[in-house]
C-alpha cells in the first residue's frame, strides 16, 4: 500500500496520541497528560516552528510518526535538526514507512537550510538500527543524561 507523508494537523490528535503512546510503550516509559497536550499543541502551532511532526498515512490510516526539533549549535552557523521520536506501527515495519519518515525530515531540514539531522536510539533497537545504518552514519558518541 502507498504511504503518504504529511505534516501533523489539528484533527490528527487521536491518531497521533495512539501512535506516540505505542512509541513510548516500546521504550517502556509514559508521560503525563499535560505532556501529551502540550506536545501536541506545540507540534501543530505555526508560531512554534522549531518543533515539527509528520504522519505516515496509508489509505486513511495513520501508521507512523516522526517528531523533529530545530535548534542552534555552537559549532555551526546554521541550526541542526534533532529527530526526536520515530515510530512505525508494527503492522507496517519493514515496508519503508520509517525510511519515508526520515527522508521527509531530511527534505524539511534541507528546505530549512539545516543540513545536519541527528538522532539517538537504544542499543537494543536492532531492527531500526538496520535501517539507520543504511541511511545515516553511526557516530562514536555515548549519551549521558542527568
Amino acid at each position: 500500500m502507498q504511504t503518504t507523508i504529511r505534516p501533523l494537523k489539528p484533527q490528527d490528535q487521536t491518531a497521533w496520541r495512539a501512535l506516540w503512546t505505542a512509541y513510548l510503550e516500546f521504550y517502556e516509559t509514559t508521560v503525563p497528560e499535560e505532556v501529551y497536550q502540550t506536545t501536541f499543541a506545540r507540534l501543530i502551532d505555526p508560531d512554534t516552528p522549531r518543533q515539527q511532526a509528520f504522519l505516515a498515512i496509508q489509505g486513511e490510516t495513520p501508521v507512523g510518526l516522526v517528531h523533529y526539533i530545530y535548534h542552534p549549535h555552537n559549532w555551526r552557523i546554521e541550526d541542526v535538526c534533532y529527530l526526536q521520536d520515530l515510530y512505525a506501527d508494527s503492522s507496517v515495519r519493514g515496508t519503508g514507512v520509517g525510511r519515508a519518515l526520515i527522508e521527509a525530515v531530511y527534505d524539511a531540514a534541507d528546505a530549512n537550510g539545516t543540513p545536519s539531522v541527528y538522532w539517538t536510539t537504544q542499543d537494543f533497537n536492532a531492527e531500526a538500527r538496520k535501517l539507520y545504518d543504511r541511511i545515516a552514519t553511526l557516530t562514536p558518541f555515548i549519551k549521558y543524561q542527568r
